[in-house]
């Protein structure tokens, strides 16, 4: 058999997507020098990221506000930031970072607040017909065995990586046929277990869908996003049902992140708006 071609690609989609991360790395030394801050910021804007912030927690304990590009994927972030900052402090410092590190994507909306949105989009969207809205109503998807705010693990890291995204119709055309929508519910299941992804919400409407998803350290936004919409297709069997403009959101957790600004800090826009 052939393999398929994604229709979905990085090429053929344009996303919405101010993608922000909380960095933290370990020294071996408990400095608390930052004097290397600026010339890493300038040195991570080749690697299409930009620095936004960072702070000492504690002596030893580097924090930092980071913005990327949708194509990014964050095992990318940590190894540049890491690999840069060591490569600029070799010399007064050798081997100056532990292998461990934390990741958390940020986002403008707490993971609590999204999923209860996720969770309640019949009440959002309600239906003019009753049968159609109780249809919905059996294809939503909740799934309470998968937290959210409890971070996934690497050999050298923890790391929260929340995305809320949200994949709309071709044309919003609105489909209402049950055998349909239960097809796609099954194969967003599907998907999800295939790749990897934690799915705790899905929404899923007569001509969009709502996911609130956890993802790999691997995997790009963009990835997750176009290469869900290939893999939805290539298993259902439908027609190309979703636009190229696809809008994913990191989810902010309940743990206070390093945000841009103060006298050492060089604030800028986010490169994946």
């Amino acid at each position: 058999m052939t393999p398929l071609t994604p229709i979905y690609t990085a090429d053929n989609c344009t996303f919405c997507a101010p993608l922000e991360w909380g960095l933290s790395v370990f020294w071996r030394t408990l400095t608390s020098d930052s004097s290397w801050f600026a010339d890493l910021q300038n040195a991570t804007e080749a690697d299409d990221l930009r620095i936004l912030g960072h702070r000492f927690a504690k002596p030893g304990v580097s924090q930092f506000t980071v913005s990327t590009k949708p194509g990014t994927a964050p095992v990318f972030l940590v190894q540049r930031v890491k690999g840069r900052l060591q490569y600029l402090v070799r010399q007064t410092i050798p081997k100056a970072l532990r292998a461990n590190y934390g990741l958390r994507s940020f986002g403008r909306v707490t993971r609590e607040t999204t999923e209860n949105y996720v969770a309640n989009q019949l009440d959002h969207h309600s239906m003019a017909d009753e049968r159609v809205q109780a249809m919905l109503g059996r294809y939503q998807i909740v799934d309470d065995d998968v937290d959210l705010s409890q971070p996934r693990q690497t050999s050298q890291g923890r790391y929260w990586y929340n995305l809320h995204l949200v994949l709309v119709h071709r044309d919003r055309w609105a489909e209402v046929r049950e055998e349909v929508i239960r097809k796609l519910r099954d194969m967003v299941l599907r998907v999800c277990k295939q790749k990897g992804y934690a799915l705790s919400r899905g929404g899923l409407l007569t001509d969009h869908m709502h996911l609130a998803l956890g993802c790999p350290l691997e995997v790009s936004t963009r990835g997750v996003a176009s290469g869900g919409c290939s893999r939805l297709l290539e298993q259902s069997g439908l027609r190309p049902r979703h636009e190229t403009d696809v809008s994913v959101w990191g989810l902010r957790g309940n743990v206070r992140g390093v945000r841009p600004g103060g006298s050492s800090q060089r604030p800028g826009p986010s490169l994946g708006r």
